[in-house]
This record gives C-alpha cells, sequence and structure tokens, in this order.
C-alpha cells in the first residue's frame, strides 16, 4: 500500500534526493576520471540533485520501493583501449557510492543512539538516517541486478567475454518492460527484499544498534 503520511515524507524525500543524487555523481566522476567529459559537459559533474531526478523513477522510490535517477550520458570512444573494464567501473562506482552512503548513515545513527542526548532535532536526524540507510542500500541491491538499464547489466557486459555481449543487447530491448512486470507482480520485491533486510540489519548490527 502507498504510504502518502507526512512523517515518512519527511523523512524519505530528503533521503531519496540525496542518495540519487550522490549516486549519478560518482558515476559522472569516475567517467569524467577515465577521461570523457560527456557527463561534465551535460551537466552532471554535480551533486545538484535537479540535474539527476527523473520524475518517475523518483516517484516509484519513494511509493514502491525501488527506482532510478536519469542515466549518466558516457562516451566508451573517450576510455580508451580498455573501455569495457573502464564501463565496468564507471557502473559500479553508483552502488558503491550508496554503500558508502550506507555505512556513514549507520555510523550517525549509533553516534546519535549512544552520544546525543534526546531532543526533537536530534530524534529527526536519528530516524532520518534509519530511512536513509534502508533507501541506499536498496538503490545499491537493486541496481546490482543484471537488467538493463540497470548499473548490474553494464557489470555483467564488463565480465561476459566479447562472443557473448549479444545477450546486453538483445536484454536492452525488453529491460524496462521486465523491470516493470516483476515490480508490479510483486517478483522484484520476494527476490531483493530478504536481500535488502539481510544486509540492513547486519549493517545496524555491526555499528552496535
Amino acid at each position: 500500500m502507498l504510504d502518502f503520511s507526512p512523517t515518512r515524507m519527511l523523512f524519505v524525500i530528503p533521503a531519496i534526493i540525496i542518495a540519487l543524487s550522490f549516486h549519478e555523481y560518482a558515476h559522472a566522476r569516475v567517467a569524467y576520471h577515465y577521461g570523457d567529459p560527456t557527463a561534465k559537459e551535460e551537466g552532471r559533474l554535480t551533486l545538484n540533485p535537479l540535474r539527476h531526478l527523473d520524475v518517475v523513477g523518483t516517484l516509484l522510490l519513494i511509493f514502491a520501493g525501488f527506482g532510478w535517477a536519469k542515466p549518466v550520458p558516457v562516451n566508451p570512444w573517450y576510455l580508451g583501449p580498455d573501455r569495457k573494464k573502464k564501463l565496468m567501473h564507471v557502473s559500479i562506482a553508483g552502488p558503491l557510492m550508496n554503500v558508502l552512503e550506507a555505512l556513514v548513515g549507520a555510523l550517525i545513527i549509533s553516534l546519535i543512539y549512544h552520544f546525543v542526548p534526546y531532543s526533537p532535532a536530534a530524534n529527526y536526524f536519528y530516524n532520518f538516517f534509519y530511512y536513509f540507510v534502508y533507501i541506499n542500500i536498496t538503490l545499491a541491491i537493486f541496481n546490482l541486478l543484471p537488467v538493463p538499464p540497470l548499473d548490474g547489466s553494464k557489470i555483467l557486459g564488463g565480465l561476459l567475454p566479447n562472443e557473448q555481449q549479444h545477450i546486453i543487447y538483445e536484454l536492452e530491448r525488453y529491460g524496462m518492460a521486465i523491470l516493470l512486470l516483476l515490480s508490479f507482480t510483486g517478483i522484484l520485491g520476494k527476490i531483493i527484499g530478504p536481500i535488502i533486510w539481510f544486509f540492513y540489519n547486519n549493517l545496524l548490527k555491526i555499528v552496535g544498534m
């Protein structure tokens, strides 16, 4: 059931904006590091969320538990002879950024719980970072699915031999339809939900929560 409660929105919306912006910035930064100026020229080498957010993807993340931002443009021809490996690095940068954000969020939760006296402001940030950790773990796991246009498909493309690259090209024609079908049938949640909760709960245990 969709949850439109103002209290939830107060936590979820800022967490999603931050998580998606850092995710896409990481893609753009690694691509630029490897010599591709495309993302920078299109204004994507920034943490400004207005440059990254996709309306449909953001709304789905708020209400359905998964979603996406505008893909960062990457021109493989700038990446040199080792472009296959570099494309894989660009793709994995987003999920890795979300893992880092989740770890930082979990540490902040622990610090607030153990060292900050109760106040309305402390309580807000305490609850906000619970959502923040969950959203970042969700983004990391979801984007690692090997279904185009998700990052996982590009990572898989970097691992597959050249003669098997046609698998990715075939999937690209149906990728979005597959994702929507898996989502609205509930299959997607059954696949990644337990994985998300496993990492979420264990990450909080690691930081003493």
